[in-house]
C-alpha cells in the first residue's frame, strides 16, 4: 500500500493558489502570484529537501505538472535529481505528450485509477500544487497525510485548499516547527472519523 501525501503551501485563510510566481496561475483574475517567495527561507528550504530527500513519486494535475516540466528537467541539484528521478502520474483529461522520462497519463475514472495506484507498491507519492486535482482526492478520502506550511497573511481571495466536498475526516498532528519567517509547518495523518462533543 502506498501513501498519499499533499504538501501545501497556504495562506491562514487557505489560499494555495500560485504561491511560487506571478503568471503561475491568474485564472479568476487571481494578482497576488508568487505570494510565498517573500517568507521561503533557508529553515522553510531545508524541510522541503528532507521532505524530498527520499525515495517518492509525484500525482500532479495537468496544469502543475506542465510548470515542473517546463522547470525542473535542466535543475541538476539534490531537489532536480529526486524529481527527474520520480515516476510522474499526472490526471488530465488529454494524453500527456512529454519528453520527459517517466510520465504516466491518468485519465477515465480518476478517484478508481489512484486508489489501484494506492494499493500497489512502489514509493510514497507526494502531490504538489495541483488544487483542482486536491479537490479530487479531499472529496473522495484519498489524501493520507497532510505536509501543511502555513504562511503568515491573507489574500482574501484565490483558490483554496479545502473547497466545498471536502469529506469530513478526523487529522493528528504528527509534528510542526514555526520558520523564522513565520511560516508554520506541520504534518497531519488521517485518523477516523470526525468526533464531536459539548460544553
Amino acid at each position: 500500500m502506498r501513501k498519499l501525501i499533499v504538501l501545501t503551501f497556504m495562506t491562514l485563510d487557505g489560499v494555495m493558489q500560485a504561491p511560487g510566481g506571478p503568471e503561475e496561475d491568474t485564472s479568476g483574475g487571481f494578482k497576488f502570484g508568487g505570494w510565498s517567495v517573500p517568507y521561503f527561507d533557508e529553515s522553510l528550504g531545508n524541510v522541503m529537501s528532507e521532505q524530498m530527500g527520499h525515495p517518492f513519486d509525484l500525482l500532479l494535475g495537468r496544469k502543475t505538472y506542465d510548470i515542473f516540466a517546463g522547470y525542473w528537467p535542466k535543475q541538476t541539484d539534490e531537489t532536480g535529481a529526486a524529481i527527474n528521478k520520480a515516476t510522474k502520474y499526472v490526471v488530465s483529461h488529454n494524453p500527456v505528450k512529454s519528453d520527459w522520462k517517466t510520465t504516466v497519463h491518468i485519465g477515465g475514472d480518476v478517484p478508481a485509477e489512484i486508489r489501484k495506484l494506492k494499493s500497489g507498491n512502489g514509493s510514497e507519492l507526494q502531490v504538489h500544487g495541483s488544487g483542482n486535482l486536491i479537490q479530487t482526492l479531499l472529496k473522495n478520502d484519498l489524501a493520507d497525510e497532510l505536509w501543511l506550511k502555513t504562511f503568515p497573511l491573507v489574500l482574501g481571495t484565490g483558490k483554496k485548499l479545502f473547497a466545498e466536498g471536502a469529506v469530513p475526516a478526523g487529522f493528528s498532528l504528527e509534528m510542526n516547527s514555526v520558520s523564522p519567517s513565520g511560516v508554520v509547518v506541520a504534518t497531519y495523518k488521517r485518523s477516523g472519523e470526525v468526533k464531536t462533543g459539548s460544553f
